[in-house]
């Protein structure tokens, strides 16, 4: 039987998501020439080739590929060992380690913290904020037990390192300035505002989310200026320089901004939640699982009470 090793398969496995040794060793915190002897050491346990050179960068070969197939299985039965030790040991005390996205801490997982002081006060609760394809990397590399992030930046829902959990579909409502026109009209649509200069980041998820909720509505949105946090965003629709979508979820009162409800092809980002596979079964994991979905359906979490105007705000971050 060839040797299997757990602490060499992870390099590799980290080794095929990052793409280069290099990247390998800073994930994992190591020397490139400690990943690479690690890896070397690997194929010649298992005797097979695992890398092959592909000028100054490594590809796997299939027989790697072959190795980590079966793998995500050993690393899911790792998982709920340890998630059936932690029980036996502690019950439903332990402490989480949650990643999460700048909205979603103060929208949901504050609200989930609060509430399990109350009904589970053994489980203890780290928060990380991350930008949301940050929080599934730090997730991987086990730097966080619970990851919160935008499905749109989520690996695939078939993807066997990951269970991903679905929180919350959060409405993208418009902010326009008080004096605009069509503050208060009724029925608006997105398409109405197809000729309005629009105000979102230059690259990244609000980006790639403003320009799709646009397109699906018919039009390319123009960008009038570029920007990635709500303060800088809000404070130009308050001057009139633009319009933006902003995320309800988000949304908080600021004088001078309009946050109108879409009747129409009103978009949303949806947020999920993510464990690795087999992690899920453990008694604090579940706990805190069971508070953000408790949070993500309490209508006053982060201000989502639906509006169709009256001025309200997004906060800082996206």
């Amino acid at each position: 039987m060839a040797d299997w090793d757990i602490r060499k398969l992870q390099i590799l496995r980290t080794l095929r998501e990052r793409g280069t040794v290099t990247a390998t060793a800073e994930a994992l915190r190591m020397t490139p020439s400690a990943v690479s002897q690690q890896l070397t050491n690997l194929s010649r346990q298992l005797g097979v080739e695992l890398l092959q050179a592909q000028g100054r960068r490594v590809r796997l070969t299939d027989a790697a590929r072959l190795v980590l197939r079966h793998a995500e299985a050993v690393f899911e039965q790792l998982e709920r060992a340890d998630a059936e030790l932690a029980a036996y040991v502690h019950g439903d005390a332990g402490e989480v380690r949650v990643g999460a996205f700048s909205t979603a801490v103060p929208a949901l997982v504050v609200p989930a913290v609060t509430a399990l002081r109350v009904t589970h006060p053994r489980v203890a609760v780290r928060v990380r904020e991350a930008e949301a394809q940050e929080a599934y990397e730090l997730l991987a590399a086990g730097e966080v037990d619970l990851a919160l992030s935008l499905a749109a930046q989520a690996p695939s829902a078939v993807d066997p390192r990951f269970t991903r959990v679905p929180l919350l579909a959060d409405p993208l409502d418009v902010a326009l300035p008080g004096d605009h026109p069509l503050a208060r009209a009724d029925g608006l649509r997105l398409a109405d505002l197809a000729a309005e200069p629009w105000i979102f980041g230059g690259s990244g998820p609000w980006s790639d989310i403003t320009r799709g909720a646009c397109e699906t509505a018919g039009f390319r949105p123009h960008q009038g200026h570029a920007a990635a946090g709500w303060t800088a965003i809000l404070a130009m629709v308050e001057a009139g320089m633009g319009v933006a979508l902003v995320p309800r979820m988000a949304a908080v009162p600021r004088d001078g901004v309009v946050m109108r409800e879409l009747c129409a092809d009103r978009p949303v980002r949806h947020v999920v939640a993510a464990v690795r596979k087999g992690a899920q079964e453990s008694a604090a994991v579940g706990r805190v699982l069971d508070a953000l979905r408790t949070a993500a359906t309490t209508p006053t979490s982060g201000g989502r009470q639906a509006s169709s105007g009256g001025p309200r705000v997004a906060s800082e971050a996206l």
